[in-house]
Formats: structure tokens, C-alpha cells, sequence
């Protein structure tokens, strides 16, 4: 990344973090003022992104699940409208780091302990309904965390029933409909040998059509098969492409959306 003074010193423009589209749902691209006045006028619902910093094999940069998360979750806010999305939630387990388990075997990845991460969700879920957010959608991008964060959605509506204000909406399809429909349609198109349980061609599909920055193609494709010494897990990530990542995420994209539109329907 080239960093902001070595931009103004060859008469570069600075980066643009919060660009026209990005601005209409990221909430760190607004002010508490502008986010004040959305919320009186009417704007209630809050995507809480999910994704996990982890290695992905050799050819796949490790913030992967981070920028499909960042990404996806715009877009499905975009669709929803009236919606904002809070900052991307980078840590999760990843597994022990004494000894080293788990994702943590690998250089990269960063994990933190159930309970911490527990800790977290419950304080940005608690802070976003302060502020009057009604419908918090916990919205996970990794498998390794799904049945945590149903149990936390479940914990926290618990404990706010008796005031009635917000509910937490745990989207388990966004995350689920990769190894069902997806892979369904893997198959379908030739790739079931291909299909594994991570950096596979599934994952490295979906980030090639969210930001193929992340993947690298060239040394990819001229790979031998990888294994779970290189820390693909399953299957086969050579012949992954753009256009098969689309399909999957438009997938997710549309699951989420139906679900937190269905959702908040039940519950205007």
C-alpha cells in the first residue's frame, strides 16, 4: 500500500476510504450527527459484519474473510436501504495458541478466545441498541463461529425481551447457502472433486469476484495440488474463477437479504 506522503509526494491524490456508494451505509464514513438524524428518520436497521482473520493456503491473502465480509454486507444493506453496516469485526478463534491449533498453525492468523469474542459481540450488539438501532443483524462470513453467534443472538434477545426495544437477527443462510445451493451448483457445473472444506474452489471463487487483489492468480495457476500442509483443506482451488464466485455471492447476497427483509416485516 502506498502510504498517504509518498502519495503527496509524487502529486498523487490521497486514497478514498469512503467513496459516494460507501458512504451511503458504512457507518464509519458518517458522523455521529448524521447518524442521529437517520435514526430519527427511521432508519433502524444494523448489519454487524463478521469475518476473521485466517490463513487461506498459499495463494489467498489472510484478511480474505474480512474484505468479503466488508463487501457483501454493503451490498446487502444497499439492496435492504434505510440500512447501516458497523465496522467489519476482524477477530475471532481461529484456535489455541499454546500450543498452536487450529487456522493458528499458520502464519497470519490471529485468534482470540471464545469468551473474548462472546465479550465483543455482546458490547458492539449492546452499543448499536442504545443508540435506538432495532434490528441488529449479526451476519458471520466463517464457519468457525456460526453456532456461537446463534447462541449469542439467542442469549441477547433473552435479556432485552422484557424491554422490547431491538432484537438480534442471527442470518446463518448468508454463511449456510455456500455449502448448500452453491455447492450445489458447483457440482452441477463439473467441480464437485474440486469442492472442499476451505480454500478450496468454492472460497477462493467467492474471493476472486469480491477482490481477486487477494488471490495470487498467477502463482495459482501454476501451483501443484495443494493439501492441508499448505492449509487447504479438501478439494482444489486451481480452477477457481470470477465468474463462479459471482454466482455464490449473489447467493449470499440475496439470502441475507430475504431473511432481514422478512424479518423486519414481522416486525415493523
Amino acid at each position: 500500500m502506498v502510504s498517504v506522503q509518498a502519495q503527496a509526494e509524487d502529486g498523487g491524490e490521497h486514497p478514498s476510504v469512503c467513496s459516494p456508494a460507501t458512504r451511503q451505509v458504512e457507518l464509519a464514513c458518517q458522523s455521529w450527527t448524521e447518524i442521529e438524524a437517520a435514526l430519527k428518520k427511521g432508519v433502524r436497521t444494523v448489519l454487524l459484519p463478521v469475518g476473521g482473520t485466517e490463513q487461506s493456503g498459499p495463494y489467498m491473502a489472510v484478511g480474505k474473510h474480512n474484505v468479503r465480509a466488508y463487501v457483501l454486507a454493503d451490498e446487502i444493506a444497499r439492496r435492504l436501504g434505510n440500512a447501516f453496516v458497523a465496522p467489519v469485526i476482524a477477530y475471532v478463534p481461529e484456535g489455541s495458541t499454546h500450543p498452536r491449533t487450529g487456522h493458528m498453525r499458520f502464519a497470519g492468523t490471529l485468534s482470540i478466545p471464545p469468551a473474548v469474542f462472546a465479550g465483543l459481540m455482546e458490547g458492539a450488539a449492546e452499543s448499536l441498541r442504545a443508540q435506538g438501532f432495532t434490528t441488529i443483524v449479526f451476519l458471520g462470513d466463517h464457519g468457525g463461529y456460526q453456532t456461537q453467534l446463534a447462541s449469542l443472538a439467542a442469549k441477547l434477545n433473552k435479556r432485552w425481551a422484557k424491554g422490547g426495544t431491538a432484537e438480534v437477527l442471527f442470518v446463518g443462510a448468508y454463511y449456510d447457502v455456500i455449502a448448500g445451493k452453491y455447492a450445489d451448483y458447483l457440482r452441477q457445473q463439473g467441480h464437485g472433486v474440486a469442492l472442499g472444506k476451505h480454500a478450496d474452489i468454492s472460497d477462493t471463487s467467492l474471493m476472486l469476484a469480491v477482490d481477486p487483489s487477494l488471490v495470487r492468480e498467477g502463482l495459482l495457476r501454476q501451483a501443484e495440488k495443494p493439501d492441508s500442509a499448505d492449509g487447504v483443506y479438501g478439494g482444489d482451488p486451481r480452477q477457481a474463477t470470477a465468474e463462479l464466485g459471482r454466482v455464490g455471492t449473489a447467493m449470499q447476497v440475496q439470502a441475507a437479504v430475504e431473511a432481514i427483509s422478512s424479518f423486519n416485516r414481522r416486525h415493523p
